[in-house]
Parts: structure tokens; C-alpha cells; sequence
């Protein structure tokens, strides 16, 4: 059985890839401080799994700290690097403390790597390197634009300092450039805890739908779009976390054909702010409470995915529809209510 390390496996994709790996006939281990996730999601995963799963609280800004964990499991084959700071608007807030968390951590993790042989590497990265581009939806080809926030830049700086790594040495890596997921596992057993008020626009409806928030902003009614809302592509977290698995399964193989190799995964559809707050109503026969707000810095107009190569190269094919996200993302909610978690 594989071994593989989930940095960040605590967190919301994290965790969810933590099951599919599992599920899929691979080992685990996981690294998380917690200090933006919650430690009950692993006790989820256990619980839908059947199986320990072993957490290592550290820091991987600690490059010491981190290396232990490579010491203790010197069997690995494989890493995916979820760790980092994700919130848009807080890293126009505090750009320097997303640019030393997210690349200092990177950067010792790939020191790792390299120091104990470990063959396979698979980025968390996002949809944000794209910036605001001049066509859509965006392949894998789409010339990159400037991030529209320092969210978005160090996942391009990650991509490079990935790309220039594995030029020189024995990893073989695959980037995922995913869209915006949503939604929860379908036991109800993990979904997404966002800290504070929520940064991410399904959070937010579920909150206000339940109560939790009075109200939400649409943040942005005046873009060249249908109805002025902003166009993002929603995944499900589930099938995120199965193209990780088969990521993993296409390096292990020896399939890639380039190195690194990169993957969007979205749906390929383009949904507005205002059409995802329908499809909820309608899919949970919830009212939704929300005002029209001004724009946010650093949010992109529109932004959706051409996934053919993942479904292609990966045999990667989404199962989920938009009405079932929201069905999911609103069953976590109801479960967690009254939950301290």
C-alpha cells in the first residue's frame, strides 16, 4: 500500500481527498497546525473510513519540525500540497503573511521531497494563476495574466518554484488548477468550516439560509455579465478530491507526459453570484436573505474551465450538478447546527 502525505489535511479539499485516497487503496498521513482548519474533520474521515489517521500538528514554516515528519515516514511516495492561506481578501490585507506562509511552506516541503527521494508531487493550485483572462473558458494554455491578488500570485510563484524544482531533480508533479468547489461528502460526515464570517459564497448562503448571518452582500452587481454578478465554475469538493487520487494514479503509473503536467478541473460551466442563490432556493425550497453589495477587491469578472484534458489524460469526469451541490452544501449546514465544532 502507498504511502502518501496530505499537507493540510485537515482542511476542507484536504480531508476529502484524505477519503478518496483511502477509498481508492492508498495509505495516509497528514499534516495540519490546524490553525485554519478544525481537527474534527479527520474524526469524520475515520469515521466514514473505517481507518486511523495519523495528523502531525506542525507548522511547515518550521523546516526542522517538517523534516521529522519525513524521518518518521520514510516509505513515502507521494505528496499533495494543499497547506496554505486561501482568502482573497484577507491577502490584499496582508499580502507579506500570505507570500511567507504559503512559499515558505512549499518550499521546505519540496526540500523534503528532494532530501528523501519522494518520486511524486500534486499542487493544490488554483484557477486564480489565470488572473483575469482575455478569453473563456481557460485551458491549460491560456496565457497567464497578473494575479488579481497576492492569493492568487503565490500560487503562481508556487507553480514556477515547482516547475524549476523538478527540472533538476527526480520528482515528477501535476498541478491542479481547480475552480471554485462546494458542497460536502455525501454522508454528511466532513463539509467546509470556514473561520469566521465566510469568504466563499456558498458558505455564506448556507449561513444566511440557516440563520447563522442576518444577511448576505452579492458582492458586485455591476460587471459586464448576464445579471452584473461575477461567473465562477463550481465543482463539487468530491469530485476535486477523486482527481487528486487519480493524479496520483496517472504519476504512479509513469503516464505524464510532461513535467510538471497541469490539469484544470471545473465543470466547464459558468454560473453568476445570482444564479448559484436561485439554484439554492430552488434546490432546498429556502428563501435566501441578500442585499446587492459593491464589488470586492481582487475578485476576477468571469471565470470558468475547458476540462478536456483532465477528462482525457485523467479519465476525470465530474458527477455532480450544481442543484445537487446545493443540496449538499445545505445537509452539511443542517447537521452541523447545532454541533460545537
Amino acid at each position: 500500500m502507498q504511502k502518501i502525505l496530505v499537507t493540510g489535511g485537515c482542511g476542507y479539499i484536504g480531508v476529502h481527498t484524505i477519503v478518496d485516497l483511502i477509498q481508492n487503496g492508498y495509505d495516509v498521513v497528514s499534516v495540519d497546525n490546524n490553525s485554519r482548519s478544525n481537527a474534527n474533520l479527520l474524526k469524520g474521515a475515520e469515521e466514514i473510513t473505517g481507518r486511523a489517521i495519523k495528523n502531525y500538528a506542525v507548522d511547515l514554516c518550521d523546516f526542522e519540525e517538517t523534516r521529522k515528519i519525513f524521518q518518521e515516514n520514510s516509505d513515502l511516495t507521494g505528496i499533495i500540497h494543499f497547506a496554505a492561506y486561501k482568502s482573497v481578501g484577507e491577502s490584499v490585507q496582508k499580502p507579506l503573511m500570505y507570500f511567507e506562509n504559503n512559499l515558505t511552506s512549499l518550499v521546505n516541503i519540496l526540500k523534503c521531497a528532494e532530501e528523501f527521494n519522494v518520486p511524486h508531487f500534486v499542487f493544490s493550485s488554483s484557477c486564480t494563476v489565470y488572473g483575469s483572462p482575455d478569453k473563456i473558458p481557460v485551458t491549460e494554455e491560456t496565457p497567464q495574466q497578473p494575479a488579481e491578488s497576492p492569493y492568487g500570485a503565490t500560487k503562481q510563484m508556487g507553480e514556477v518554484i515547482i516547475s524549476d524544482t523538478v527540472k533538476s531533480g527526480n520528482i515528477k508533479a501535476i498541478l491542479l488548477r481547480y475552480f471554485n468547489p462546494v458542497g460536502a461528502h455525501p454522508s454528511t460526515l466532513i463539509g467546509e468550516i470556514p473561520l469566521g464570517r465566510p469568504a466563499n459564497l456558498v458558505p455564506a448562503i448556507t449561513q444566511t439560509a440557516i440563520g447563522k448571518l442576518p444577511t448576505m452582500q452579492v458582492l458586485g452587481t455591476d460587471y459586464p455579465t448576464k445579471d452584473g454578478s461575477c461567473v465562477r465554475d463550481y465543482i463539487h469538493v468530491s469530485d476535486i478530491a477523486h482527481a487528486h487520487t487519480l493524479a496520483l494514479d496517472y504519476l504512479v503509473a509513469g503516464q505524464n507526459k510532461v513535467n510538471p503536467e497541469i490539469f484544470n478541473l471545473g465543470t466547464g460551466d459558468g454560473y453568476t453570484v445570482l444564479e448559484v442563490i436561485n439554484a439554492f432556493e430552488k434546490a432546498n425550497g429556502v428563501k435566501l436573505n441578500y442585499e446587492l453589495g459593491p464589488r470586492r477587491p481582487g475578485d476576477v469578472v468571469a471565470i470558468y474551465a475547458n476540462n478536456n484534458k483532465a477528462k482525457a489524460e485523467l479519465g476525470w469526469d465530474p458527477q455532480y450538478t450544481l442543484e445537487e451541490m446545493m443540496t449538499s452544501a445545505w445537509q452539511w449546514e443542517l447537521k452541523i447546527k447545532d454541533q460545537q465544532l
